[in-house]
């Protein structure tokens, strides 16, 4: 099997960092305030990320490695066929590997609009800068999106641009901050226009907080406050309560977040990609699973289907799409692409709290709570409390989830979101109740 360098080595040098994530003291950033995201396409608002029609949007995807894979065309449309409504293209600027071309840009921006899914596009190169001396700057990655701005222009509302892959190892990784800032300026500067994607440093799992801390002044820094974060959860992330807290952070500090990469295992450690996926569907937060297929040099378990073949499901395959939280439980089409009222099995619509209303009515209801079960996921009954958000119970939070009947009883964490009735709910002026 083909090796990806640079890629597959980038969380070794974090091993011994594992154990120092848990001791780190978080520090709170400036508040973000209610800044206004940029009119066009994909954008950001108080923490969400939206599509131009004001729908929400919550990410699930898959990672393809494309700059190191260009022969396997139809990836993008297999990773769709899953119910992916997202998929993360890797590719290069030229500094390290072949250069991925404007008319490469292009078509693989119609493969992702074909297959109805958003591309996050993303430039490798950077992986490990300061500590591996192959990689490339933040700096050069914007100078690569500059000189493929024709194929993006007029694509706001199906491409996020992810500036650079893990753009600092564990060796200065203090310069993430003004680098990222910088690299935001640049874009704007040149008329990118694009929601902007942001990795974190410390090959992406951000185990010292430098983006964590200082995700406010990044934000503050797009002058189209258009810029979401992400972080990639491998062995740092290997409890729940790691898992919970970093995402939690950016949720109660209205920060956009979502998990760019992940697995079920790794070399640095054994990631709860149970928690992962689960906070993440109860946060509202994006995730996206490392990876369709060509891994090599040894984690060659992080491959979701065997030799690309979308019929031959590995044991991460089927857990990432067919497992609890998954794609096919959770994932919903963007509307850009008529998504929401029709995805995901069924075809009753989609209540305002963004749940499907169920097909079967109340027989899907059997507590008649106005919440059924079909298709392995949540489902809204037409009219009930949990449509309108009054009565029934503990009633609805602006967020869309139920409050808990039962208050923090049901919350033995105290992090303001509860467990009842084989589904989250939120406590009442708590911090998630918004």
């Amino acid at each position: 099997m083909a090796k990806q360098p640079g890629r597959l080595l980038r969380t070794v040098a974090g091993t011994a960092f594992a154990a120092v994530a848990g001791l780190l003291v978080p520090v709170l950033g400036p508040s973000v305030g209610d800044a206004e995201a940029a009119p066009t396409g994909l954008r950001v608002d108080d923490g969400r990320v939206y599509e131009s029609n004001g729908n929400e949007f919550v990410m699930r995807g898959v990672n393809h490695a494309y700059t190191w894979y260009p022969e396997q065309t139809t990836s993008i449309a297999d990773i769709a066929a899953k119910g992916a409504n997202t998929v993360r293209v890797v590719l290069s600027n030229g500094d390290r590997w072949t250069r991925t071309s404007a008319s490469q840009v292009s078509s693989l921006i119609d493969q992702c609009k074909t297959s109805k899914v958003i591309c996050v596009l993303e430039v490798h190169d950077t992986t490990g800068y300061g500590e591996d001396g192959a990689a490339t700057s933040l700096d050069r990655a914007a100078d690569y999106w500059i000189g493929v701005k024709s194929a993006l222009q007029g694509q706001e509302d199906y491409v996020v641009v992810n500036i650079g892959n893990e753009p600092f190892g564990n060796t200065g990784y203090t310069a993430w901050t003004d680098a990222t800032k910088a690299a935001i300026g640049k874009l704007r500067g040149a008329g990118i226009d694009h929601a902007l994607m942001v990795d974190a440093p410390n090959w992406g799992q951000d185990w010292s907080h430098t983006m964590r801390d200082d995700a406010a002044s990044v934000f503050a820094s797009d002058p189209d406050r258009n810029t979401i974060f992400s972080i990639h959860m491998y062995g740092v992330y290997d409890t729940a309560a790691e898992v919970q807290d970093y995402l939690n952070h950016f949720v109660d500090n209205r920060l956009p977040i979502v998990v760019g990469e992940f697995g079920d295992q790794h070399s640095d450690g054994d990631p709860d990609e149970d928690a992962i996926m689960a906070t993440a569907q109860s946060l509202r937060v994006g995730y996206m699973g490392w990876s369709w297929s060509g891994n090599g040099s040894g984690v060659e378990y992080l491959d979701m289907v065997n030799g690309f073949d979308a019929d031959s499901l590995t044991d991460w395959g089927n857990r990432f799409f067919d497992g609890s939280n998954g794609i096919a439980a959770t994932a919903e089409r963007a509307t850009v692409y008529g998504g929401g009222d029709d995805d995901g099995g069924g075809d009753g619509g989609t209540a305002p709290n963004g749940y499907p209303y169920c097909v079967n009515g109340g027989s899907s209801d059997p507590d008649g709570d106005g919440w059924g079960w079909e298709n392995s996921r949540s489902c809204v009954v037409r009219g009930s409390a949990a449509d309108t958000g009054s009565g029934g119970g503990g009633g609805t939070a602006p967020n869309g989830y139920p409050y808990c009947v039962n208050g923090g009883s049901s919350d033995p964490d105290g992090d303001g979101w509860g467990w009842e009735n084989s589904r989250s709910c939120v406590v009442r002026g708590s911090s998630a109740d918004f």
